[in-house]
């Protein structure tokens, strides 16, 4: 399946969103993902992919379906929570910053900066569940298991349509044009991973259901996204974002064009409380000039980040998301004690605390002999529609870059685009500048040093988040840009030429 991770935003109910397999239901009811969120660990053949899905359409069970490499059982499988793909989507997400340039006649001293990168129970079979499917329709049951509101079934196919034909007959209503889009899997040799879902254990609210997030994990020499057969459930434009975490090591798309973002942009005051359709304003102007490509957002080490809208990944959060896979330490939440469910309740906070700290210490001293554990975060951004997509994105491994940072070029201005670099320091960063709007009474004032606001403090910076809830307007990207952006030949609404950009 996949090896890498996958991240769509949500989208307006209006428009399916970015989904590696898709969705069916009984009846033929109308239904489609409502966002998609996927963070994939690699290193070497191990993968280790968490994905979390909201789910809008009638309260009723309802599957995904999804391709894999392998046939994975139930040691492979496990829940994860919400928080964490929160958090992994603001860490990586562009990022509005606010800076007021200091006293010109402060005269600070000396010093010299950093770099300032600052369990389920078995369930119980039904009856003719023990035998595999007819025959005839060229699909065989590999594995079925429950985990968590997810009954899972794995299943091997001889042809597409064989496979359409057993979804059907067993009471899913396939989209039409599915066929086709199997073909390619079928294949090569995939299986298909089909996690019913019951929603007697799932909260719907508003018509949408939050699943609890799924993780699994298998060794596969392909570096691929099947991202076609999520096609089926779309009705218009998807925002597929793509995160990779993996030792040492940035990723991009092989098959088709890469871009970074322009990144370091100066925005007028206003722009405050448009960042996120500014941004995907100056994202479609990105696409709209490159064809057809993906576009990197960003590429940093995980475990640091300069300006941070969230903290960046602790060393517990990045066991969750698959260390603990990738090392060969105890799987996650595999590191249990003895009689866990006999712990009075007031000790079991301490005795789960134990068993992550457990897993952790065994984890990491696996992981040092390995390389250590610092992981670089990339992000990449594509959208699509049924036209635009005509294969599966395949990624390969790509060099170190940077920019985007409070760095300056020739001791004078911000450093523009993306350079090559000896490790990965890349960010999609936006910057409203407040001008010295107070006395100078020295004789040789210093312009253009930024730093917090007069009052001390330092505000936190923004994260764009749910860029696809956002109303689409071209015309920001002009109206909101304060600074040139020589890649759309734009000039900015001022120049600042009289005020250097000095840190």
């Amino acid at each position: 399946m996949f090896k890498h991770v996958v991240l769509a935003l949500a989208v307006l109910p209006a428009a399916a969103h970015a989904f590696c397999g898709f969705y069916v239901a009984g009846g033929g009811a109308a239904l489609f993902n409502d966002a998609t969120q996927v963070v994939l660990m690699r290193e070497g053949t191990k993968t280790v992919l968490s994905m979390q899905n909201n789910y809008r359409g009638p309260p009723e069970n309802f599957a995904m379906v999804i391709p894999v490499p392998i046939v994975l059982q139930k040691e492979n499988v496990k829940t994860l929570t919400k928080n964490l793909f929160d958090k992994i989507d603001q860490l990586a997400a562009p990022r509005l910053v606010e800076y007021w340039e200091q006293d010109p006649c402060y005269q600070p001293r000396s010093y010299s900066p950093g770099s300032g990168m600052t369990r389920s129970a078995a369930p119980k079979k039904a009856k003719g569940e023990e035998s595999a499917a007819p025959r005839d329709y060229g699909v065989a049951i590999e594995a079925q298991f429950t985990v968590g509101e997810y009954e899972i079934v794995v299943l091997s196919a001889k042809d597409a349509l064989g496979l359409e034909a057993w979804l059907t007959d067993n009471k899913y209503k396939i989209p039409a044009g599915a066929a086709p889009l199997f073909r390619p899997y079928i294949q090569q040799g995939m299986k298909f991973f089909v996690a019913r879902v019951d929603v007697t254990k799932v909260p719907f609210v508003d018509g949408v259901a939050t699943l609890s997030p799924l993780r699994f994990h298998y060794d596969s020499e392909k570096f691929e996204l099947p991202v076609r057969l999520g096609l089926i459930n779309a009705k218009s434009e998807q925002d597929l974002i793509v995160h990779v975490l993996a030792r040492n090591q940035r990723y991009e798309v092989a098959n088709y064009p890469n871009v970074t973002i322009p990144t370091n942009i100066d925005l007028v005051p206003s722009a405050k409380s448009e960042f996120g359709p500014f941004y995907a304003s100056l994202f479609d102007k990105t696409v709209k000039k490159h064809a057809k490509a993906v576009v990197t957002e960003y590429a940093w080490d995980s475990s640091s980040c300069d300006p941070c809208p969230t903290p960046p990944l602790t060393p517990a959060e990045l066991l969750l998301f698959g260390m603990d896979v990738i090392d060969g330490g105890p799987p996650y939440p595999e590191l249990e004690l003895k009689n866990r469910d006999q712990v009075p309740p007031e000790e079991a906070a301490q005795v789960d605390q134990m068993i992550r700290n457990l897993t952790q210490q065994i984890s990491y001293r696996r992981s040092a002999a390995k390389g250590g554990a610092r992981f670089v975060l990339t992000r990449l951004h594509a959208r699509y529609d049924k036209s635009s997509l005509g294969e599966d994105l395949v990624f390969k491994a790509a060099t170190p870059i940077a920019g985007g940072r409070e760095f300056l070029t020739n001791g004078e201005a911000l450093e523009q685009g993306s350079v090559a670099n000896t490790m990965n320091n890349f960010q999609a960063r936006y910057a409203i500048r407040y001008p010295w709007e107070g006395p100078i009474a020295c004789t040789n004032p210093v312009r253009g040093k930024w730093g917090g606001p007069p009052n001390g403090g330092r505000p936190k910076a923004v994260a764009a988040e749910d860029l696809g809830l956002v109303k689409r307007d071209a015309t920001l990207t002009a109206k909101l840009v304060e600074s040139p952006v020589p890649e759309f030949g734009l000039k900015g609404s001022k120049s600042r030429a009289g005020l250097p950009v000095k840190k």
